[in-house]
Parts: C-alpha cells; structure tokens; sequence
C-alpha cells in the first residue's frame, strides 16, 4: 500500500492528472528509447509509466524518501495501464551537477524540464545518437542549441493538454527575439529561458558526436 507522505508527494506533483504521461508517450512515440536518465526529476515518476527502465536523480531529501517506498511507486506506476509490466527504476540522491556514477552513453534519453543545465553535465550519459528532450526554462534548450554535440530534430507543440512532436520548419525555431549573439558564457550567467520568435514547449534534440 502506497504510503500517505508518498501520495502526498506523488498527488502535489500530479497537480495536473495525465499530464506529463501525455508529454512521455509523445516522446515514445516519436523516437527510439528504452532507458532514461532524469536529472532534478524531484519525484516525477511519469517517464516509468512509458519507458522500460529511468534512473531518477535529485538532491532533495523528499524525493529520497518517495523513492524509498519502492512497493509504493510501483503501485503508483501499477495504476496506469499501459506502464511496463516490470519497470527498472534507479533513484540516485544526488547533485546532477557534480559526477554522478553511471557508465557514459549508458540511456537513450536524456530529460531535462525546469532542472537547469543538465545538458551541460550530463550529456555524456547519453549515447550517440540518442535524444535530449530540453524546455526552455533556465536556458538548458539555448545551451544545447549552440552546443557541437547537438542537432535540434524536432519540437514539442503543446495544445489545450496535448502534445504533438513536429519536424516543420525547425530553422524557425530557436530564433531570439531580439538580436543578440547567443553564447555559452551569456546563457549560464543568466540561467534563464531566451525569448524565441517562435516558441515552442520543448525540443528534442539528438546527440551527433
């Protein structure tokens, strides 16, 4: 039986029912993934009720707690009917931006949603051609924009709840509204989001080199 202060964490998380699963299986069903990596996921269980298996990395004493129920979050993941029969979850209570211990190109997809530079720290978990789904929050989409290691290979259009994945006019996107050089050392000092012409939710980007 799911604990009180589990389903407490899990129902302030799941403010909006279905949500984030609707973004995942988007995902899913969009690119090639079994094994993820969410660094600064605090106790967002959602990419489990899609992939195979998702190692779970957050600083936060709460989520270490969430975590520690394991029958719980099972039993959470269990609700959902397309879930994996036999989800492989890993929590590591961690700092993501320090060295975290995982083998490199160990997952297929790479999560970073309103976490910071996780693509800064931790892209070498992530295989060559794998993906990186990024928002724009704190900058993380800006930094793998201008980042070798990245090509932007779709985009993540959110409507009314839904999410659709979108190959058009990827040049459009991405595109600062003002005119500015964007540049590493710009977009860490400010650790926020850039105003693009066209926004969009999120982009998904493949790990080339």
């Amino acid at each position: 039986m799911v604990r009180k202060a589990t389903a407490a964490l899990w129902s302030e998380q799941d403010r909006h029912p279905g949500d984030r699963k609707r973004l995942f299986t988007a995902v899913s069903n969009a690119i090639e993934a079994e094994r993820v990596l969410y660094p600064g996921s605090f106790v967002d269980i959602s990419p489990s009720f899609v992939f195979d298996s998702a190692v779970y990395v957050d600083s936060d004493k709460r989520a270490a707690k969430f975590f520690a129920d394991e029958q719980g979050v099972l039993e959470i993941i269990a609700e959902h009917e397309e879930a994996p029969d036999e989800p492989d979850i890993t929590f590591l209570q961690a700092d993501y931006t320090n060295e975290l211990d995982l083998p490199e190109q160990d997952v297929d997809l790479l999560i970073s949603l309103f976490a910071g530079f996780v693509s800064d720290h931790c892209t070498e978990h992530l295989r060559v051609g794998g993906t990186l789904l990024v928002n724009g929050s704190h900058g993380d989409a800006g930094l793998a924009s201008i980042d070798p290691r990245y090509d932007l290979e779709a985009v993540v259009i959110a409507r009314a709840g839904e999410y659709r994945i979108s190959t058009a006019n990827l040049d459009t996107y991405l595109v600062p509204k003002k005119s500015q050089e964007v540049t590493r050392e710009r977009v860490l000092a400010s650790g926020r989001g850039l105003a693009y012409r066209v926004p969009a939710f999120a982009y998904l980007f493949t790990r080339t080199d």
